[in-house]
């Protein structure tokens, strides 16, 4: 579709002049002779640019500005005027127009002005795109569940997600607290604001206040200019602090000052810099039991702990495996393109039956490995019992897992590095001792980061 353009000018060979280029370089151009006809034009037609000549009779390009209803993505105003005017045409920039331009008219330099606005324009209804997706995929509708616990849990998200109340997610890991903390923020009035997301068992102390607070030049060793901290960079946002249980505790008592203060003091500064974030918790340890052993401040606990919110393990809530699965099948079969249309009954109570020790992530990785490597249209308990470590026992699948749970992914990684040490490096006999397809093994090793030793791969495999 060609790019649209309005040309407004009340002399009618210069709006000609203006058509006949803009045409010739492949716009689509439409022309008015007055401010007021612009309007009517511009809501019918929703150009990407108006061009307008600022001394009209009637209404000017000024006024013409000042009257364009406000849109997501409004056209880009280019003012043309005279030498005489050009301090009109600076106030027209102040005022919204994106640029201007001064008669005699340079044929390169209206092409010019015009694509940069043109391709301004792309990129601001890109942006209202991806926004939208985002808004979307964050939308409390969107969250996959149908149980009563997660019907519950929705309900208690849209309520705290209009409020500005602190609010702490507890539950284990994979069970979505970070999804449910984006899922406030993009429900609440801070949507269009940032949502910073900070991982506290991955920063080093040592950094943690510059990470958060920001620093002045000279504070430290390396300091070279000033740097704003994450809390800062998030202004007027939500800041998730996931794992808040790993938090030190000499910073445990400087993030207390900032609820209580709304205010931050940058590493080596001297003012205090007011901030207006949202706190958002995130842990999976039992954080009354760390007041008792005197790893978490109590006065920090209750301020981050307004609203508690359990996420439920995804063994607690096997309704919900269902639409997960079909969530993931449509998730992963367009980032995949494939056609995987179902799960069989089969496959289907297995997965129900699972203890799902990573929870919805484990689930989320089985059914994208299982939609990648399968050339069936309907996944079959085979196209999964090798992702869930299933065992052969009088030829039915059985699933083992202790009481207490166990760590995934990390038997996973164990599993295949023994699997290849006994197999000497050889990735088609390790995939065999594990009844593994063998590119489903090579996947993994690949998703893991494994190396397979370097050895010849046998028969046809190795080619």
């Amino acid at each position: 579709m060609k790019p649209m353009v309005l040309v407004v000018d009340d002399e009618p060979l210069q709006r000609e002049i203006m058509k006949t280029i803009l045409d010739g370089a492949g716009y689509e151009t439409h022309t008015a002779g007055s401010g007021r006809e612009a309007l009517v034009l511009a809501a019918k037609f929703k150009p990407e640019v108006i061009l307008t000549d600022l001394k009209m009779a009637g209404m000017d390009g000024i006024e013409l500005l000042e009257s364009l209803p406000a849109t997501e993505v409004a056209p880009a105003v280019i003012i043309v005027t005279a030498h005489g005017t050009i301090a009109s045409a600076v106030d027209a920039l102040k005022r919204g127009a994106l640029d201007y331009l001064t008669k005699p008219l340079d044929k390169d330099k209206v092409l010019f002005t015009v694509r940069k606005a043109c391709e301004r324009g792309e990129i601001l209804k890109e942006n209202v795109r991806l926004k939208k997706e985002l808004f979307d995929r964050f939308s409390l509708e969107g969250i996959v569940g149908q149980s009563p616990r997660m019907t519950e849990i929705v309900n208690l998200l849209r309520k705290v997600a209009g409020a500005s109340a602190t609010v702490m997610l507890r539950g284990e890991s994979g069970t979505g607290k970070e999804l449910a903390a984006r899922a406030i923020h993009y429900n609440s009035p801070r949507r269009a604001r940032p949502f910073t997301a900070i991982n506290c068992a991955a920063i080093p102390e040592s950094l943690f206040e510059s990470e958060l607070f920001g620093h002045e030049p000279g504070a430290f060793t390396g300091a070279v200019g000033r740097r704003e901290g994450l809390i800062e960079m998030t202004q007027g946002g939500t800041l998730l602090l996931d794992e808040v249980g790993d938090l030190p505790m000499a910073m445990q008592s400087k993030l207390l000052r900032v609820l209580q203060d709304r205010e931050i003091r940058r590493v080596g500064g001297k003012e205090a810099v007011k901030v207006d974030v949202r706190i958002i918790s995130a842990t999976n340890k039992n954080l009354e039991i760390e007041l008792e052993k005197g790893t978490f401040r109590e006065d920090l606990y209750y301020r981050l702990n307004v609203v508690l919110i359990e996420l439920p393990p995804l063994r607690e809530r096997p309704d919900d495996i269902v639409p997960l699965v079909d969530f993931f099948l449509r998730k992963y079969n367009n980032e995949f393109g494939r056609r995987v249309r179902a799960v069989s009954p089969e496959a289907l109570r297995a997965l129900r039956d699972y203890r799902w020790p990573g929870n919805v992530r484990q689930l989320e990785s089985v059914i994208e490995r299982a939609v990648l490597l399968s050339e069936a249209e309907v996944l079959s308990l085979e196209d999964i019992s090798s992702i869930l470590f299933a065992r052969r026992f009088d030829g039915r699948l059985q699933f083992e897992l202790p009481d207490e749970g166990l760590d995934y992914e990390a038997l996973e990684r164990t599993v295949l590095q023994q699997a290849l040490q006994r197999s000497g490096g050889v990735a088609s006999k390790a995939a065999r001792l594990l009844r593994m397809n063998y590119k489903a093994f090579l996947y993994r090793l690949e998703k893991f980061g494994i190396k397979d030793g370097g050895n010849e791969r046998e028969g046809e495999e190795s080619k």
